[in-house]
C-alpha cells in the first residue's frame, strides 16, 4: 500500500454491498484487503481478529448493522427487523470485553428502529454506519491534539499492542497521540512492546510507525522495566478497549508496564475515545475474553507447549485507575474516580464521541 495514502482498516460499499478491510493477521509480510458480504463472514474476521482494535470494532459493528439491513431478503417490517436483531446477536457474540463494538452495533440498530419503512430504515442504517466512521476520525485527530499537552519536545514513548490506525478509522488513538506530536515537531522514539501471544506490536505498531517514517524500535514485552530503570522512557501510552468507573482494560500485559512505570515515576497515559467509556461498571462487572490454547501454545509453526499441559490466555488485563496518569480523550485529559461526573456529564450530553 502507498504509504502516502492514509491507512483505513475497515471501509464500506453500500452499493455492492460489502464491508473492505485489511487483514491484519498476514501483517507485516503481506497487506491484503478481504471483503466482507455478509454478517457471518464479518463475524468470523471480528473473531480472528482480521479486523482489531476497540474503535475500529465500532466502526465495523455499525457497518456490520448496515450490510444486514441492506443484504435482508425480508420485505415484512418485522420480519426485516428481526433479521437487523439476530444480526447484531452475531455481532456482540464475537469478542465480549471491546465495549465499542456493542456501541457501534447499538447506534446503527437505534437509528434502524426510529422508521417504520423498510427502504427508509436501510438508508437510515448506512447514513448512521457512516457516522460512527467519520466520529472516529475526528475524535481520534482531537485525541491527538489533546495529547501534546503531555508529550515533551523530544522523549521516548513505550506503546503496547496496537493503537493505531488499524485499530481505528484512521490515525489512532496512542499512536494517533505520536503522530501529532511528531506532526507538531516534537522528536519522539517509539519502543513499541511485541505484545505477546499475537505480536500486535511487533507485527502492527513497528509496521505503523516505520510506513510513516517515525523512529520505532521493537522490545519483547518484558524488556520494558529494564528499559525504565536506566531511564530510557519518558512516558508510556497505550489504548483501552473499555474502561469502568475503577479500571482500565486493555491488551493483556498492560497491567504490568503501569505497575512497573509507577515504580520508575514515569507518567502511563490512556488515550481512547468516550465511546469506550463503560463509567456506571466496575471491573468485577467485565467478562474478559479468554482465547484459544494454540496461540500461546504455538509460535512460528512448532509447538512451544507440551501438549499435557494447560494455557492460561485471556486476551485482557485490567490497570487499576489509581495507576493511571491520565486519559487523553476527544474532550480533554481527566483521571478516575475524581472525574467519573465530568465523564458522566459529558457522555449525557454527547452521543459518547464527537459530534
Amino acid at each position: 500500500m502507498p504509504s502516502d495514502l492514509p491507512l483505513r482498516p475497515v471501509t464500506f460499499s453500500p452499493s455492492i454491498p460489502e464491508i473492505r478491510f485489511i487483514e491484519q493477521t498476514l501483517l507485516p509480510e503481506v497487506y491484503k484487503e478481504e471483503s466482507a458480504t455478509t454478517v457471518e463472514r464479518l463475524a468470523l474476521a471480528i473473531k480472528r481478529l482480521e479486523i482489531r482494535g476497540a474503535p475500529a470494532l465500532g466502526v465495523a459493528g455499525a457497518y456490520g448493522i448496515a450490510l444486514a439491513a441492506l443484504t435482508s431478503p425480508s420485505t415484512e417490517y418485522t420480519r426485516f427487523i428481526n433479521d437487523i436483531e439476530n444480526a447484531a446477536t452475531t455481532l456482540r457474540a464475537t469478542r465480549p470485553t471491546a465495549v465499542n463494538l456493542f456501541y457501534g452495533i447499538n447506534r446503527a440498530l437505534s437509528a434502524v428502529k426510529k422508521h417504520n419503512d423498510i427502504d427508509t430504515a436501510k438508508t437510515a442504517a448506512i447514513r448512521e454506519a457512516e457516522e460512527v466512521a467519520d466520529e472516529d476520525t475526528r475524535t481520534c485527530h482531537a485525541i491527538g491534539e489533546h495529547g501534546l499537552t503531555v508529550v515533551p519536545h523530544t522523549c521516548t514513548i513505550l506503546t503496547h499492542c496496537n493503537a493505531g490506525a488499524l485499530a481505528c478509522r484512521e490515525w489512532g488513538t496512542a499512536l494517533g497521540v505520536i503522530r501529532s506530536a511528531v506532526k507538531n515537531g516534537c522528536i519522539v522514539k517509539v519502543y513499541a512492546c511485541e505484545t505477546r501471544p499475537l505480536l500486535q506490536g511487533a507485527r502492527l505498531t513497528a509496521w505503523e510507525l516505520a510506513r510513516d517514517g517515525i523512529d520505532v524500535t521493537v522490545i519483547t514485552d518484558s524488556m520494558a522495566a529494564p528499559l525504565m530503570r536506566k531511564g530510557k522512557i519518558d512516558l508510556v501510552i497505550v489504548g483501552a478497549d473499555r474502561i469502568t468507573s475503577d479500571a482500565v482494560f486493555n491488551k493483556i500485559g498492560t497491567y504490568m508496564h503501569a505497575v512497573c512505570a509507577k515504580a520508575h515515576s514515569i507518567p502511563f497515559y490512556v488515550a481512547a475515545p468516550f465511546s469506550t467509556f463503560d463509567e456506571d461498571a466496575v471491573e468485577s462487572d467485565i467478562t474478559v475474553e479468554m482465547r484459544s490454547r494454540d496461540e500461546v501454545a504455538s509460535f512460528g509453526g512448532k509447538i512451544t507447549v507440551p501438549d499435557e499441559v494447560a494455557v492460561y490466555n485471556p486476551a485482557f488485563d485490567a490497570t487499576p485507575a489509581e495507576l493511571v496518569s491520565g486519559i487523553i480523550t476527544e474532550h480533554g485529559i481527566f483521571k478516575l474516580p475524581e472525574d467519573l461526573i465530568k465523564i458522566k456529564i459529558i457522555r449525557t450530553n454527547t452521543k459518547g464521541t464527537m459530534s
